[in-house]
């Protein structure tokens, strides 16, 4: 080597080779790790939650109490579990899971991150019907066909009002926005003007997980199993949807199809939950929002976590309702509301300053 070659190569920058990159076959495995881990965390917190919710209440029961209220029909503390605290615990499950899958839906069918049933105007249409039969024809304010009907009626109404099947998520969001404050202003006129019925649905209209009896998950229940097997079935076309139109046509998908068999899922859902517990705010937005910080955009496991994590803040909400209300308590709608305009501030004013 020459004197020269010699002198230019010691001062030349030393060049190292670039960092090893974890292909993307090697990463998959371990982001599905996480989420199986993430997902398992979170049914254990579910678990715990659902514990307390069994043992808080007007009067506070120890864990062997609760286990002798589960098994013994002979303990003091059986008809409190039983007849009380098991099935609004339960009712919490079913709902919660039922709303968090329909806002996670929702959320992709309207491609708006801040979208919830709501806003298509199904909630409304659901307790529209219920104060309609509640007020004409009397009967109770749960009954669940009324309530799917009102919620199938209103998401053909927003179907048809959006375009048909020319509708874009801008259309239907603009035409459910309109036949909500529409309908839940028909609501209030009907509990202004009807005494009766002011008192049968001033708690439901809140929303509240005290009504729930022996019989109420079991008449809910089969719409909500349908409704959560159709967003299942429907997450990885809703995935494609995504994307827009020409994009999932693309992929082979039929956007009219997946839309019709999201509506489907969401009315069946809403409808079921709406019924039981009446119009809940917030746990079909926020559940979602927040899943997605997790899992990311991937429905086939948004909808998995949405399941686990909306029960665990429907009934986290409740328990804080009934400890705050001691000796009575607060509706969980009051609190799901309260609770979540909290959380959702703050989350605006940390996207304000990043």
């Amino acid at each position: 080597m020459s004197r020269r070659s010699a002198s230019e190569s010691a001062l030349s920058p030393t060049r190292t080779a670039p960092p090893p990159t974890t292909p993307p076959a090697a990463r998959a495995p371990r982001r599905t790790a996480r989420r199986l881990a993430g997902l398992a965390l979170s049914l254990l917190l579910l678990a715990v939650v659902a514990g307390l919710s069994i043992a808080v209440g007007a009067k506070q029961l120890s864990p062997a109490e609760v286990w002798h209220g589960l098994l013994r029909p002979d303990s003091p503390e059986y008809a409190v579990v039983h007849r009380m605290r098991l099935p609004r615990t339960l009712l919490g499950l079913v709902a919660g899971a039922a709303l968090g899958v329909a806002g996670a839906v929702t959320q992709t069918l309207t491609r708006n991150p801040l979208a919830d049933p709501g806003l298509l105007g199904i909630n409304a249409g659901a307790s529209a019907a219920v104060a309609t039969a509640t007020a004409v024809l009397g009967v109770a304010s749960g009954d669940i066909w009324y309530a799917l009907l009102g919620a199938a009626v209103v998401t053909v109404a927003v179907y048809a009002v959006g375009g048909g099947r020319g509708a874009t998520p801008t259309r239907l969001a603009l035409a459910g926005a309109a036949l909500n404050a529409v309908l839940y202003s028909y609501v209030s006129a009907v509990m202004l003007l009807d005494a009766a019925s002011l008192e049968r649905l001033r708690f439901w209209t809140v929303g509240s997980l005290a009504d729930a009896r022996d019989d109420t998950v079991p008449r809910v229940l089969p719409f909500v199993a349908v409704g959560l097997l159709v967003a299942l079935v429907s997450a990885r076309p809703l995935d494609a949807l995504a994307l827009g139109d020409d994009s999932a046509r693309t992929l082979g998908a039929r956007p009219g199809a997946i839309r019709a068999a999201a509506i489907v899922a969401v009315t069946l859902l809403c409808g079921a939950a709406t019924s039981a517990c009446g119009p809940l705010v917030f746990v079909g937005l926020l559940v979602p929002h927040l899943v997605r910080a997790l899992t990311g955009p991937d429905l086939r496991w948004s909808l998995p976590y949405c399941a686990v994590l909306a029960p665990v803040l429907l009934l986290a909400a409740d328990l804080t309702g009934r400890v705050l209300g001691r000796p009575g308590e607060l509706p969980v709608g009051t609190m799901t509301g309260v609770l979540g305009g909290l959380v959702f501030l703050h989350l605006v004013r940390r996207g304000a300053r990043r």
